[in-house]
């Protein structure tokens, strides 16, 4: 049972969360013409020589496993329940002690130690994680060192990893199947410049790439996009609304209402271009 108590502690000094300690401990029993006596924490003589090897494990709240060797025709009632009494006894000293070298699991798992994270993705969406050829999912391998990652045909998705690595791929995948919503803000990237307006990433999957038009940028008309933002700006943008074929319209003034004087513009009497088709992506 002393692997019981060290599993605990590994556990808990670990990281692991586990719901509470756990400690064991082997019971014995010696008979005699009739009589008998409950041994407590047996060692190889007791054991070798009773008549019980009982190992009981459990909490302060109850018995999670017990295991019994016998040598007799059997054990009687008062036999069993005296064992057990004595079993939480000596449950709740061992457990005293664990205790009072280590409260509770520690808050962070170890980083030595691997760590394994769940999520869910649609089925529609595990060729997006994945990639061509398997660019994508091995990309985020490669960025965040993580040990792997497994991707069943119901979409769960399992990141194995240590030091954090495994946290990092999640948000990763996260990202790239992120469904984006009308009204939600972000701090993106200006990443192309049209005469209607720019451009802006939000996030890393395919379809995480909006427009900001012209009209979008202060409360005021402006000549020319390129006098509010250049390719590699960083912008904080909104949500506008996605169109009917999933593309996004952002807007920098609904997000940033003092973005145009922050940056000194004017006002413009001139009318805007009409909106053109967007480009390919």
């Amino acid at each position: 049972m002393g692997s019981v108590c060290a599993s605990t502690l590994a556990l808990m000094d670990g990281g692991v969360p586990i719901k509470a300690p756990v400690a064991g401990i082997a019971m014995g029993l010696m008979t005699h013409k009739g009589q008998y006596k409950v041994l407590t924490d047996i060692q190889g003589p007791e054991d070798e020589f009773g008549g019980m090897d009982f190992k009981v494990a459990g909490t302060r709240n109850g018995i999670t496993a017990i295991q019994m060797d016998i040598k007799l025709d059997g054990v009687t009632v008062p036999i069993l329940v005296e064992a057990l009494a004595g079993a939480k006894v000596a449950r709740e000293q061992i457990l005293n002690v664990i205790e009072k070298e280590i409260s509770t699991t520690r808050p962070n798992i170890s980083p030595r130690a691997p760590e394994i994270l769940t999520m869910k993705v649609k089925p529609d969406q595990i060729g997006l994680v994945i990639g061509g050829g398997g660019k994508t999912i091995n990309g985020i391998k490669d960025l965040t060192k993580v040990d792997d990652i497994t991707i069943e045909d119901d979409g769960s998705v399992f990141i194995t990893g240590k030091g954090g690595t495994a946290q990092k791929a999640k948000e990763m995948i996260e990202a790239i199947v992120k469904e984006y919503k009308p009204g939600e803000v972000y701090e993106g990237e200006v990443t192309r410049l049209m005469d209607f307006g720019a451009f802006v990433r939000i996030g890393v999957g395919k379809d995480a790439e909006g427009l900001v038009h012209v009209s979008e940028v202060a409360p005021f008309r402006i000549d020319k996009i390129s006098q509010a933002v250049s390719v590699g700006d960083k912008v904080r943008v909104m949500i506008k609304e996605i169109d009917e074929k999933g593309r996004i319209n952002l807007s920098i003034k609904a997000a940033d209402p003092e973005f145009a004087a922050r940056k000194g513009l004017v006002a413009s009497t001139a009318p805007y271009a009409p909106r053109t088709p967007r480009p390919p992506r």
